[in-house]
């Protein structure tokens, strides 16, 4: 896990916030587990062999096209979906066909999350069957309630604030009560804007922005830690 930046620091909250939450929302990737298990590096070799076959471009060519996409668009699915016409779900399929093997069973991350008082939901730019295949291998796939994937959000991606309304609306959730983690700080922005409380969990810090701004009410260095710490002051046994 990298470092806290040094010139980040939360917008003046701390875990006493916590007490009104009943509503615990997680991304999946680099949020429930540790971003040193880079399972994005098989991803983005898999999307780029994607883009390269199904526009019939060398592999350095695709990647030009799969940056600028995913830097215009959120995620590199949906520039190929406005501009070539691409079945998400068989993207989806072919870019998660991943080898999992970096990632650890978590027996005390899932008995800390099955502790938080109330609800507990993930939300990502991923597929659900990804989540599942992840949460399997942690061995947290029974603490959730729900996946929101990106099929859910009609395959428009975070930050786009209307993916957050369509998960507000589907679970009926009160964003003054939700809590929610990422690791890419873009992503709490619009959660910030709706009432969440905000947790940036550090990780790949070139998928983030600088950190700045009031929409980041709690940083992370690990997940885990942060959870116990958090139901101790919540006097959770």
């Amino acid at each position: 896990m990298d470092a806290k930046p040094e010139n980040i620091e939360p917008a003046g909250q701390n875990t006493s916030s916590f007490e009104q939450i009943d509503v615990w929302l997680f991304d999946l990737d680099n949020t429930l587990y540790p971003a040193h298990c880079d399972l994005f590096a098989q991803v983005d070799v898999l999307i780029n062999r994607y883009v390269a076959n199904r526009l019939g471009l060398a592999l350095d060519e695709a990647r030009i096209v799969q940056k600028g996409y995913f830097r215009e668009h959120g995620t590199t699915l949906r520039g190929l979906m406005i501009d070539h016409d691409v079945d998400p779900h068989d993207y989806m399929d072919y870019v998660h066909d991943i080898d999992l093997a970096p990632v650890d069973p978590a027996p005390e991350l899932g008995l800390a999350i099955d502790r938080l008082p109330g609800r507990k939901l993930i939300f990502t730019n991923g597929s659900r069957q990804h989540a599942i295949n992840v949460c399997t291998k942690l061995g947290i796939e029974d603490r959730f309630e729900d996946i929101f994937d990106i099929a859910e959000c009609d395959f428009v991606p975070k930050p786009a604030i209307a993916s957050y309304h369509k998960l507000l609306d589907r679970h009926g959730l009160d964003p003054s009560r939700t809590a929610f983690f990422d690791d890419m700080d873009r992503n709490l922005a619009p959660a910030a804007e709706l009432g969440m409380t905000t947790v940036w969990v550090l990780g790949h810090g070139d998928w983030s922005g600088n950190g700045e701004g009031n929409f980041i009410h709690h940083v992370a260095e690990d997940l885990l830690a942060f959870l116990q710490a958090t139901l101790k002051d919540l006097q959770i046994d």
